[in-house]
């Protein structure tokens, strides 16, 4: 039976000592009293010595867990990155390979939904800038770019399968340096027109949720799910994915 349980744990947990559990477990809790805090007061607002009043230990235990208010912020964006990006690839793995439409509806729901489960992560991720706070680019750039290159690698697929796109509006050389840029780190080749488009896309889709998310449909748009759809449906067709 033991056996069984321990099946079931993750290896790293199982290695882990009492106390390196203990210290983990706090981790947890303190990270939650830290949304929370995101949730009340913004980003700016963070405050290690009221976490640490939340968490019922003096001041200087805090840094027993983490080294710095900004050290805190990475962890806190680095996880939320993470979440977003496997629930958006957890919805692509759900679908079938060849459903491409269906495809990019559950990836645009599965980061709306998050959204919307998560708004303190989100702000965090896609709000205001943290005044005075630079993210560490070699920490947060790979989770940062999860639900990104989950797109390019379906709209790769689209670009394979699929007739090219009409032609679009000349590209100027700025954005032809731009696209070269994605280009560099899409895990397949994609066409400039369909890149351009996709680019489009994945903006959109966050521009809509972030719209939602920050009270910028207020009185405008009442069922924003039926309108993700709608606005899914017409960036689909935008960038070629077929029916």
């Amino acid at each position: 039976m033991l056996s069984k349980v321990c099946d079931n744990l993750d290896v790293a947990e199982v290695r882990l000592t009492p106390r390196q559990r203990a210290h983990q477990r706090t981790l947890g809790e303190l990270k939650q009293l830290a949304l929370a805090q995101l949730a009340r007061e913004g980003s700016a607002g963070l405050s290690l010595r009221e976490l640490a009043r939340d968490l019922g230990v003096v001041s200087s235990a805090i840094y027993r867990y983490v080294s710095s208010r900004d050290e805190l912020l990475t962890q806190l964006i680095v996880d939320a990155y993470d979440a977003l990006g496997e629930a958006a690839e957890e919805a692509d793995r759900r679908r079938r390979r060849g459903d491409l439409r269906g495809r990019w509806f559950a990836i645009g729901r599965a980061v709306r939904r998050w959204g919307v489960d998560h708004p303190a992560e989100w702000a965090l991720l896609y709000g205001s800038p943290v005044p005075g706070y630079q993210a560490p680019g070699e920490r947060t750039n790979v989770p940062g770019t999860r639900v990104s290159l989950l797109i390019l690698r379906l709209i790769a697929e689209v670009d394979a399968r699929t007739p090219p796109l009409p032609p679009g509006p000349s590209l100027p050389a700025a954005m032809r340096r731009d696209l070269d840029q994605i280009r560099a780190v899409a895990p397949d080749p994609i066409s400039d027109d369909r890149l351009a488009a996709a680019l489009l896309a994945w903006t959109s889709l966050f521009g809509i949720v972030s719209f939602e998310l920050f009270g910028q449909y207020r009185g405008v748009v009442e069922h924003p799910a039926a309108y993700l759809d709608h606005q899914l449906a017409r960036l689909a067709d935008l960038v070629g994915i077929p029916q």
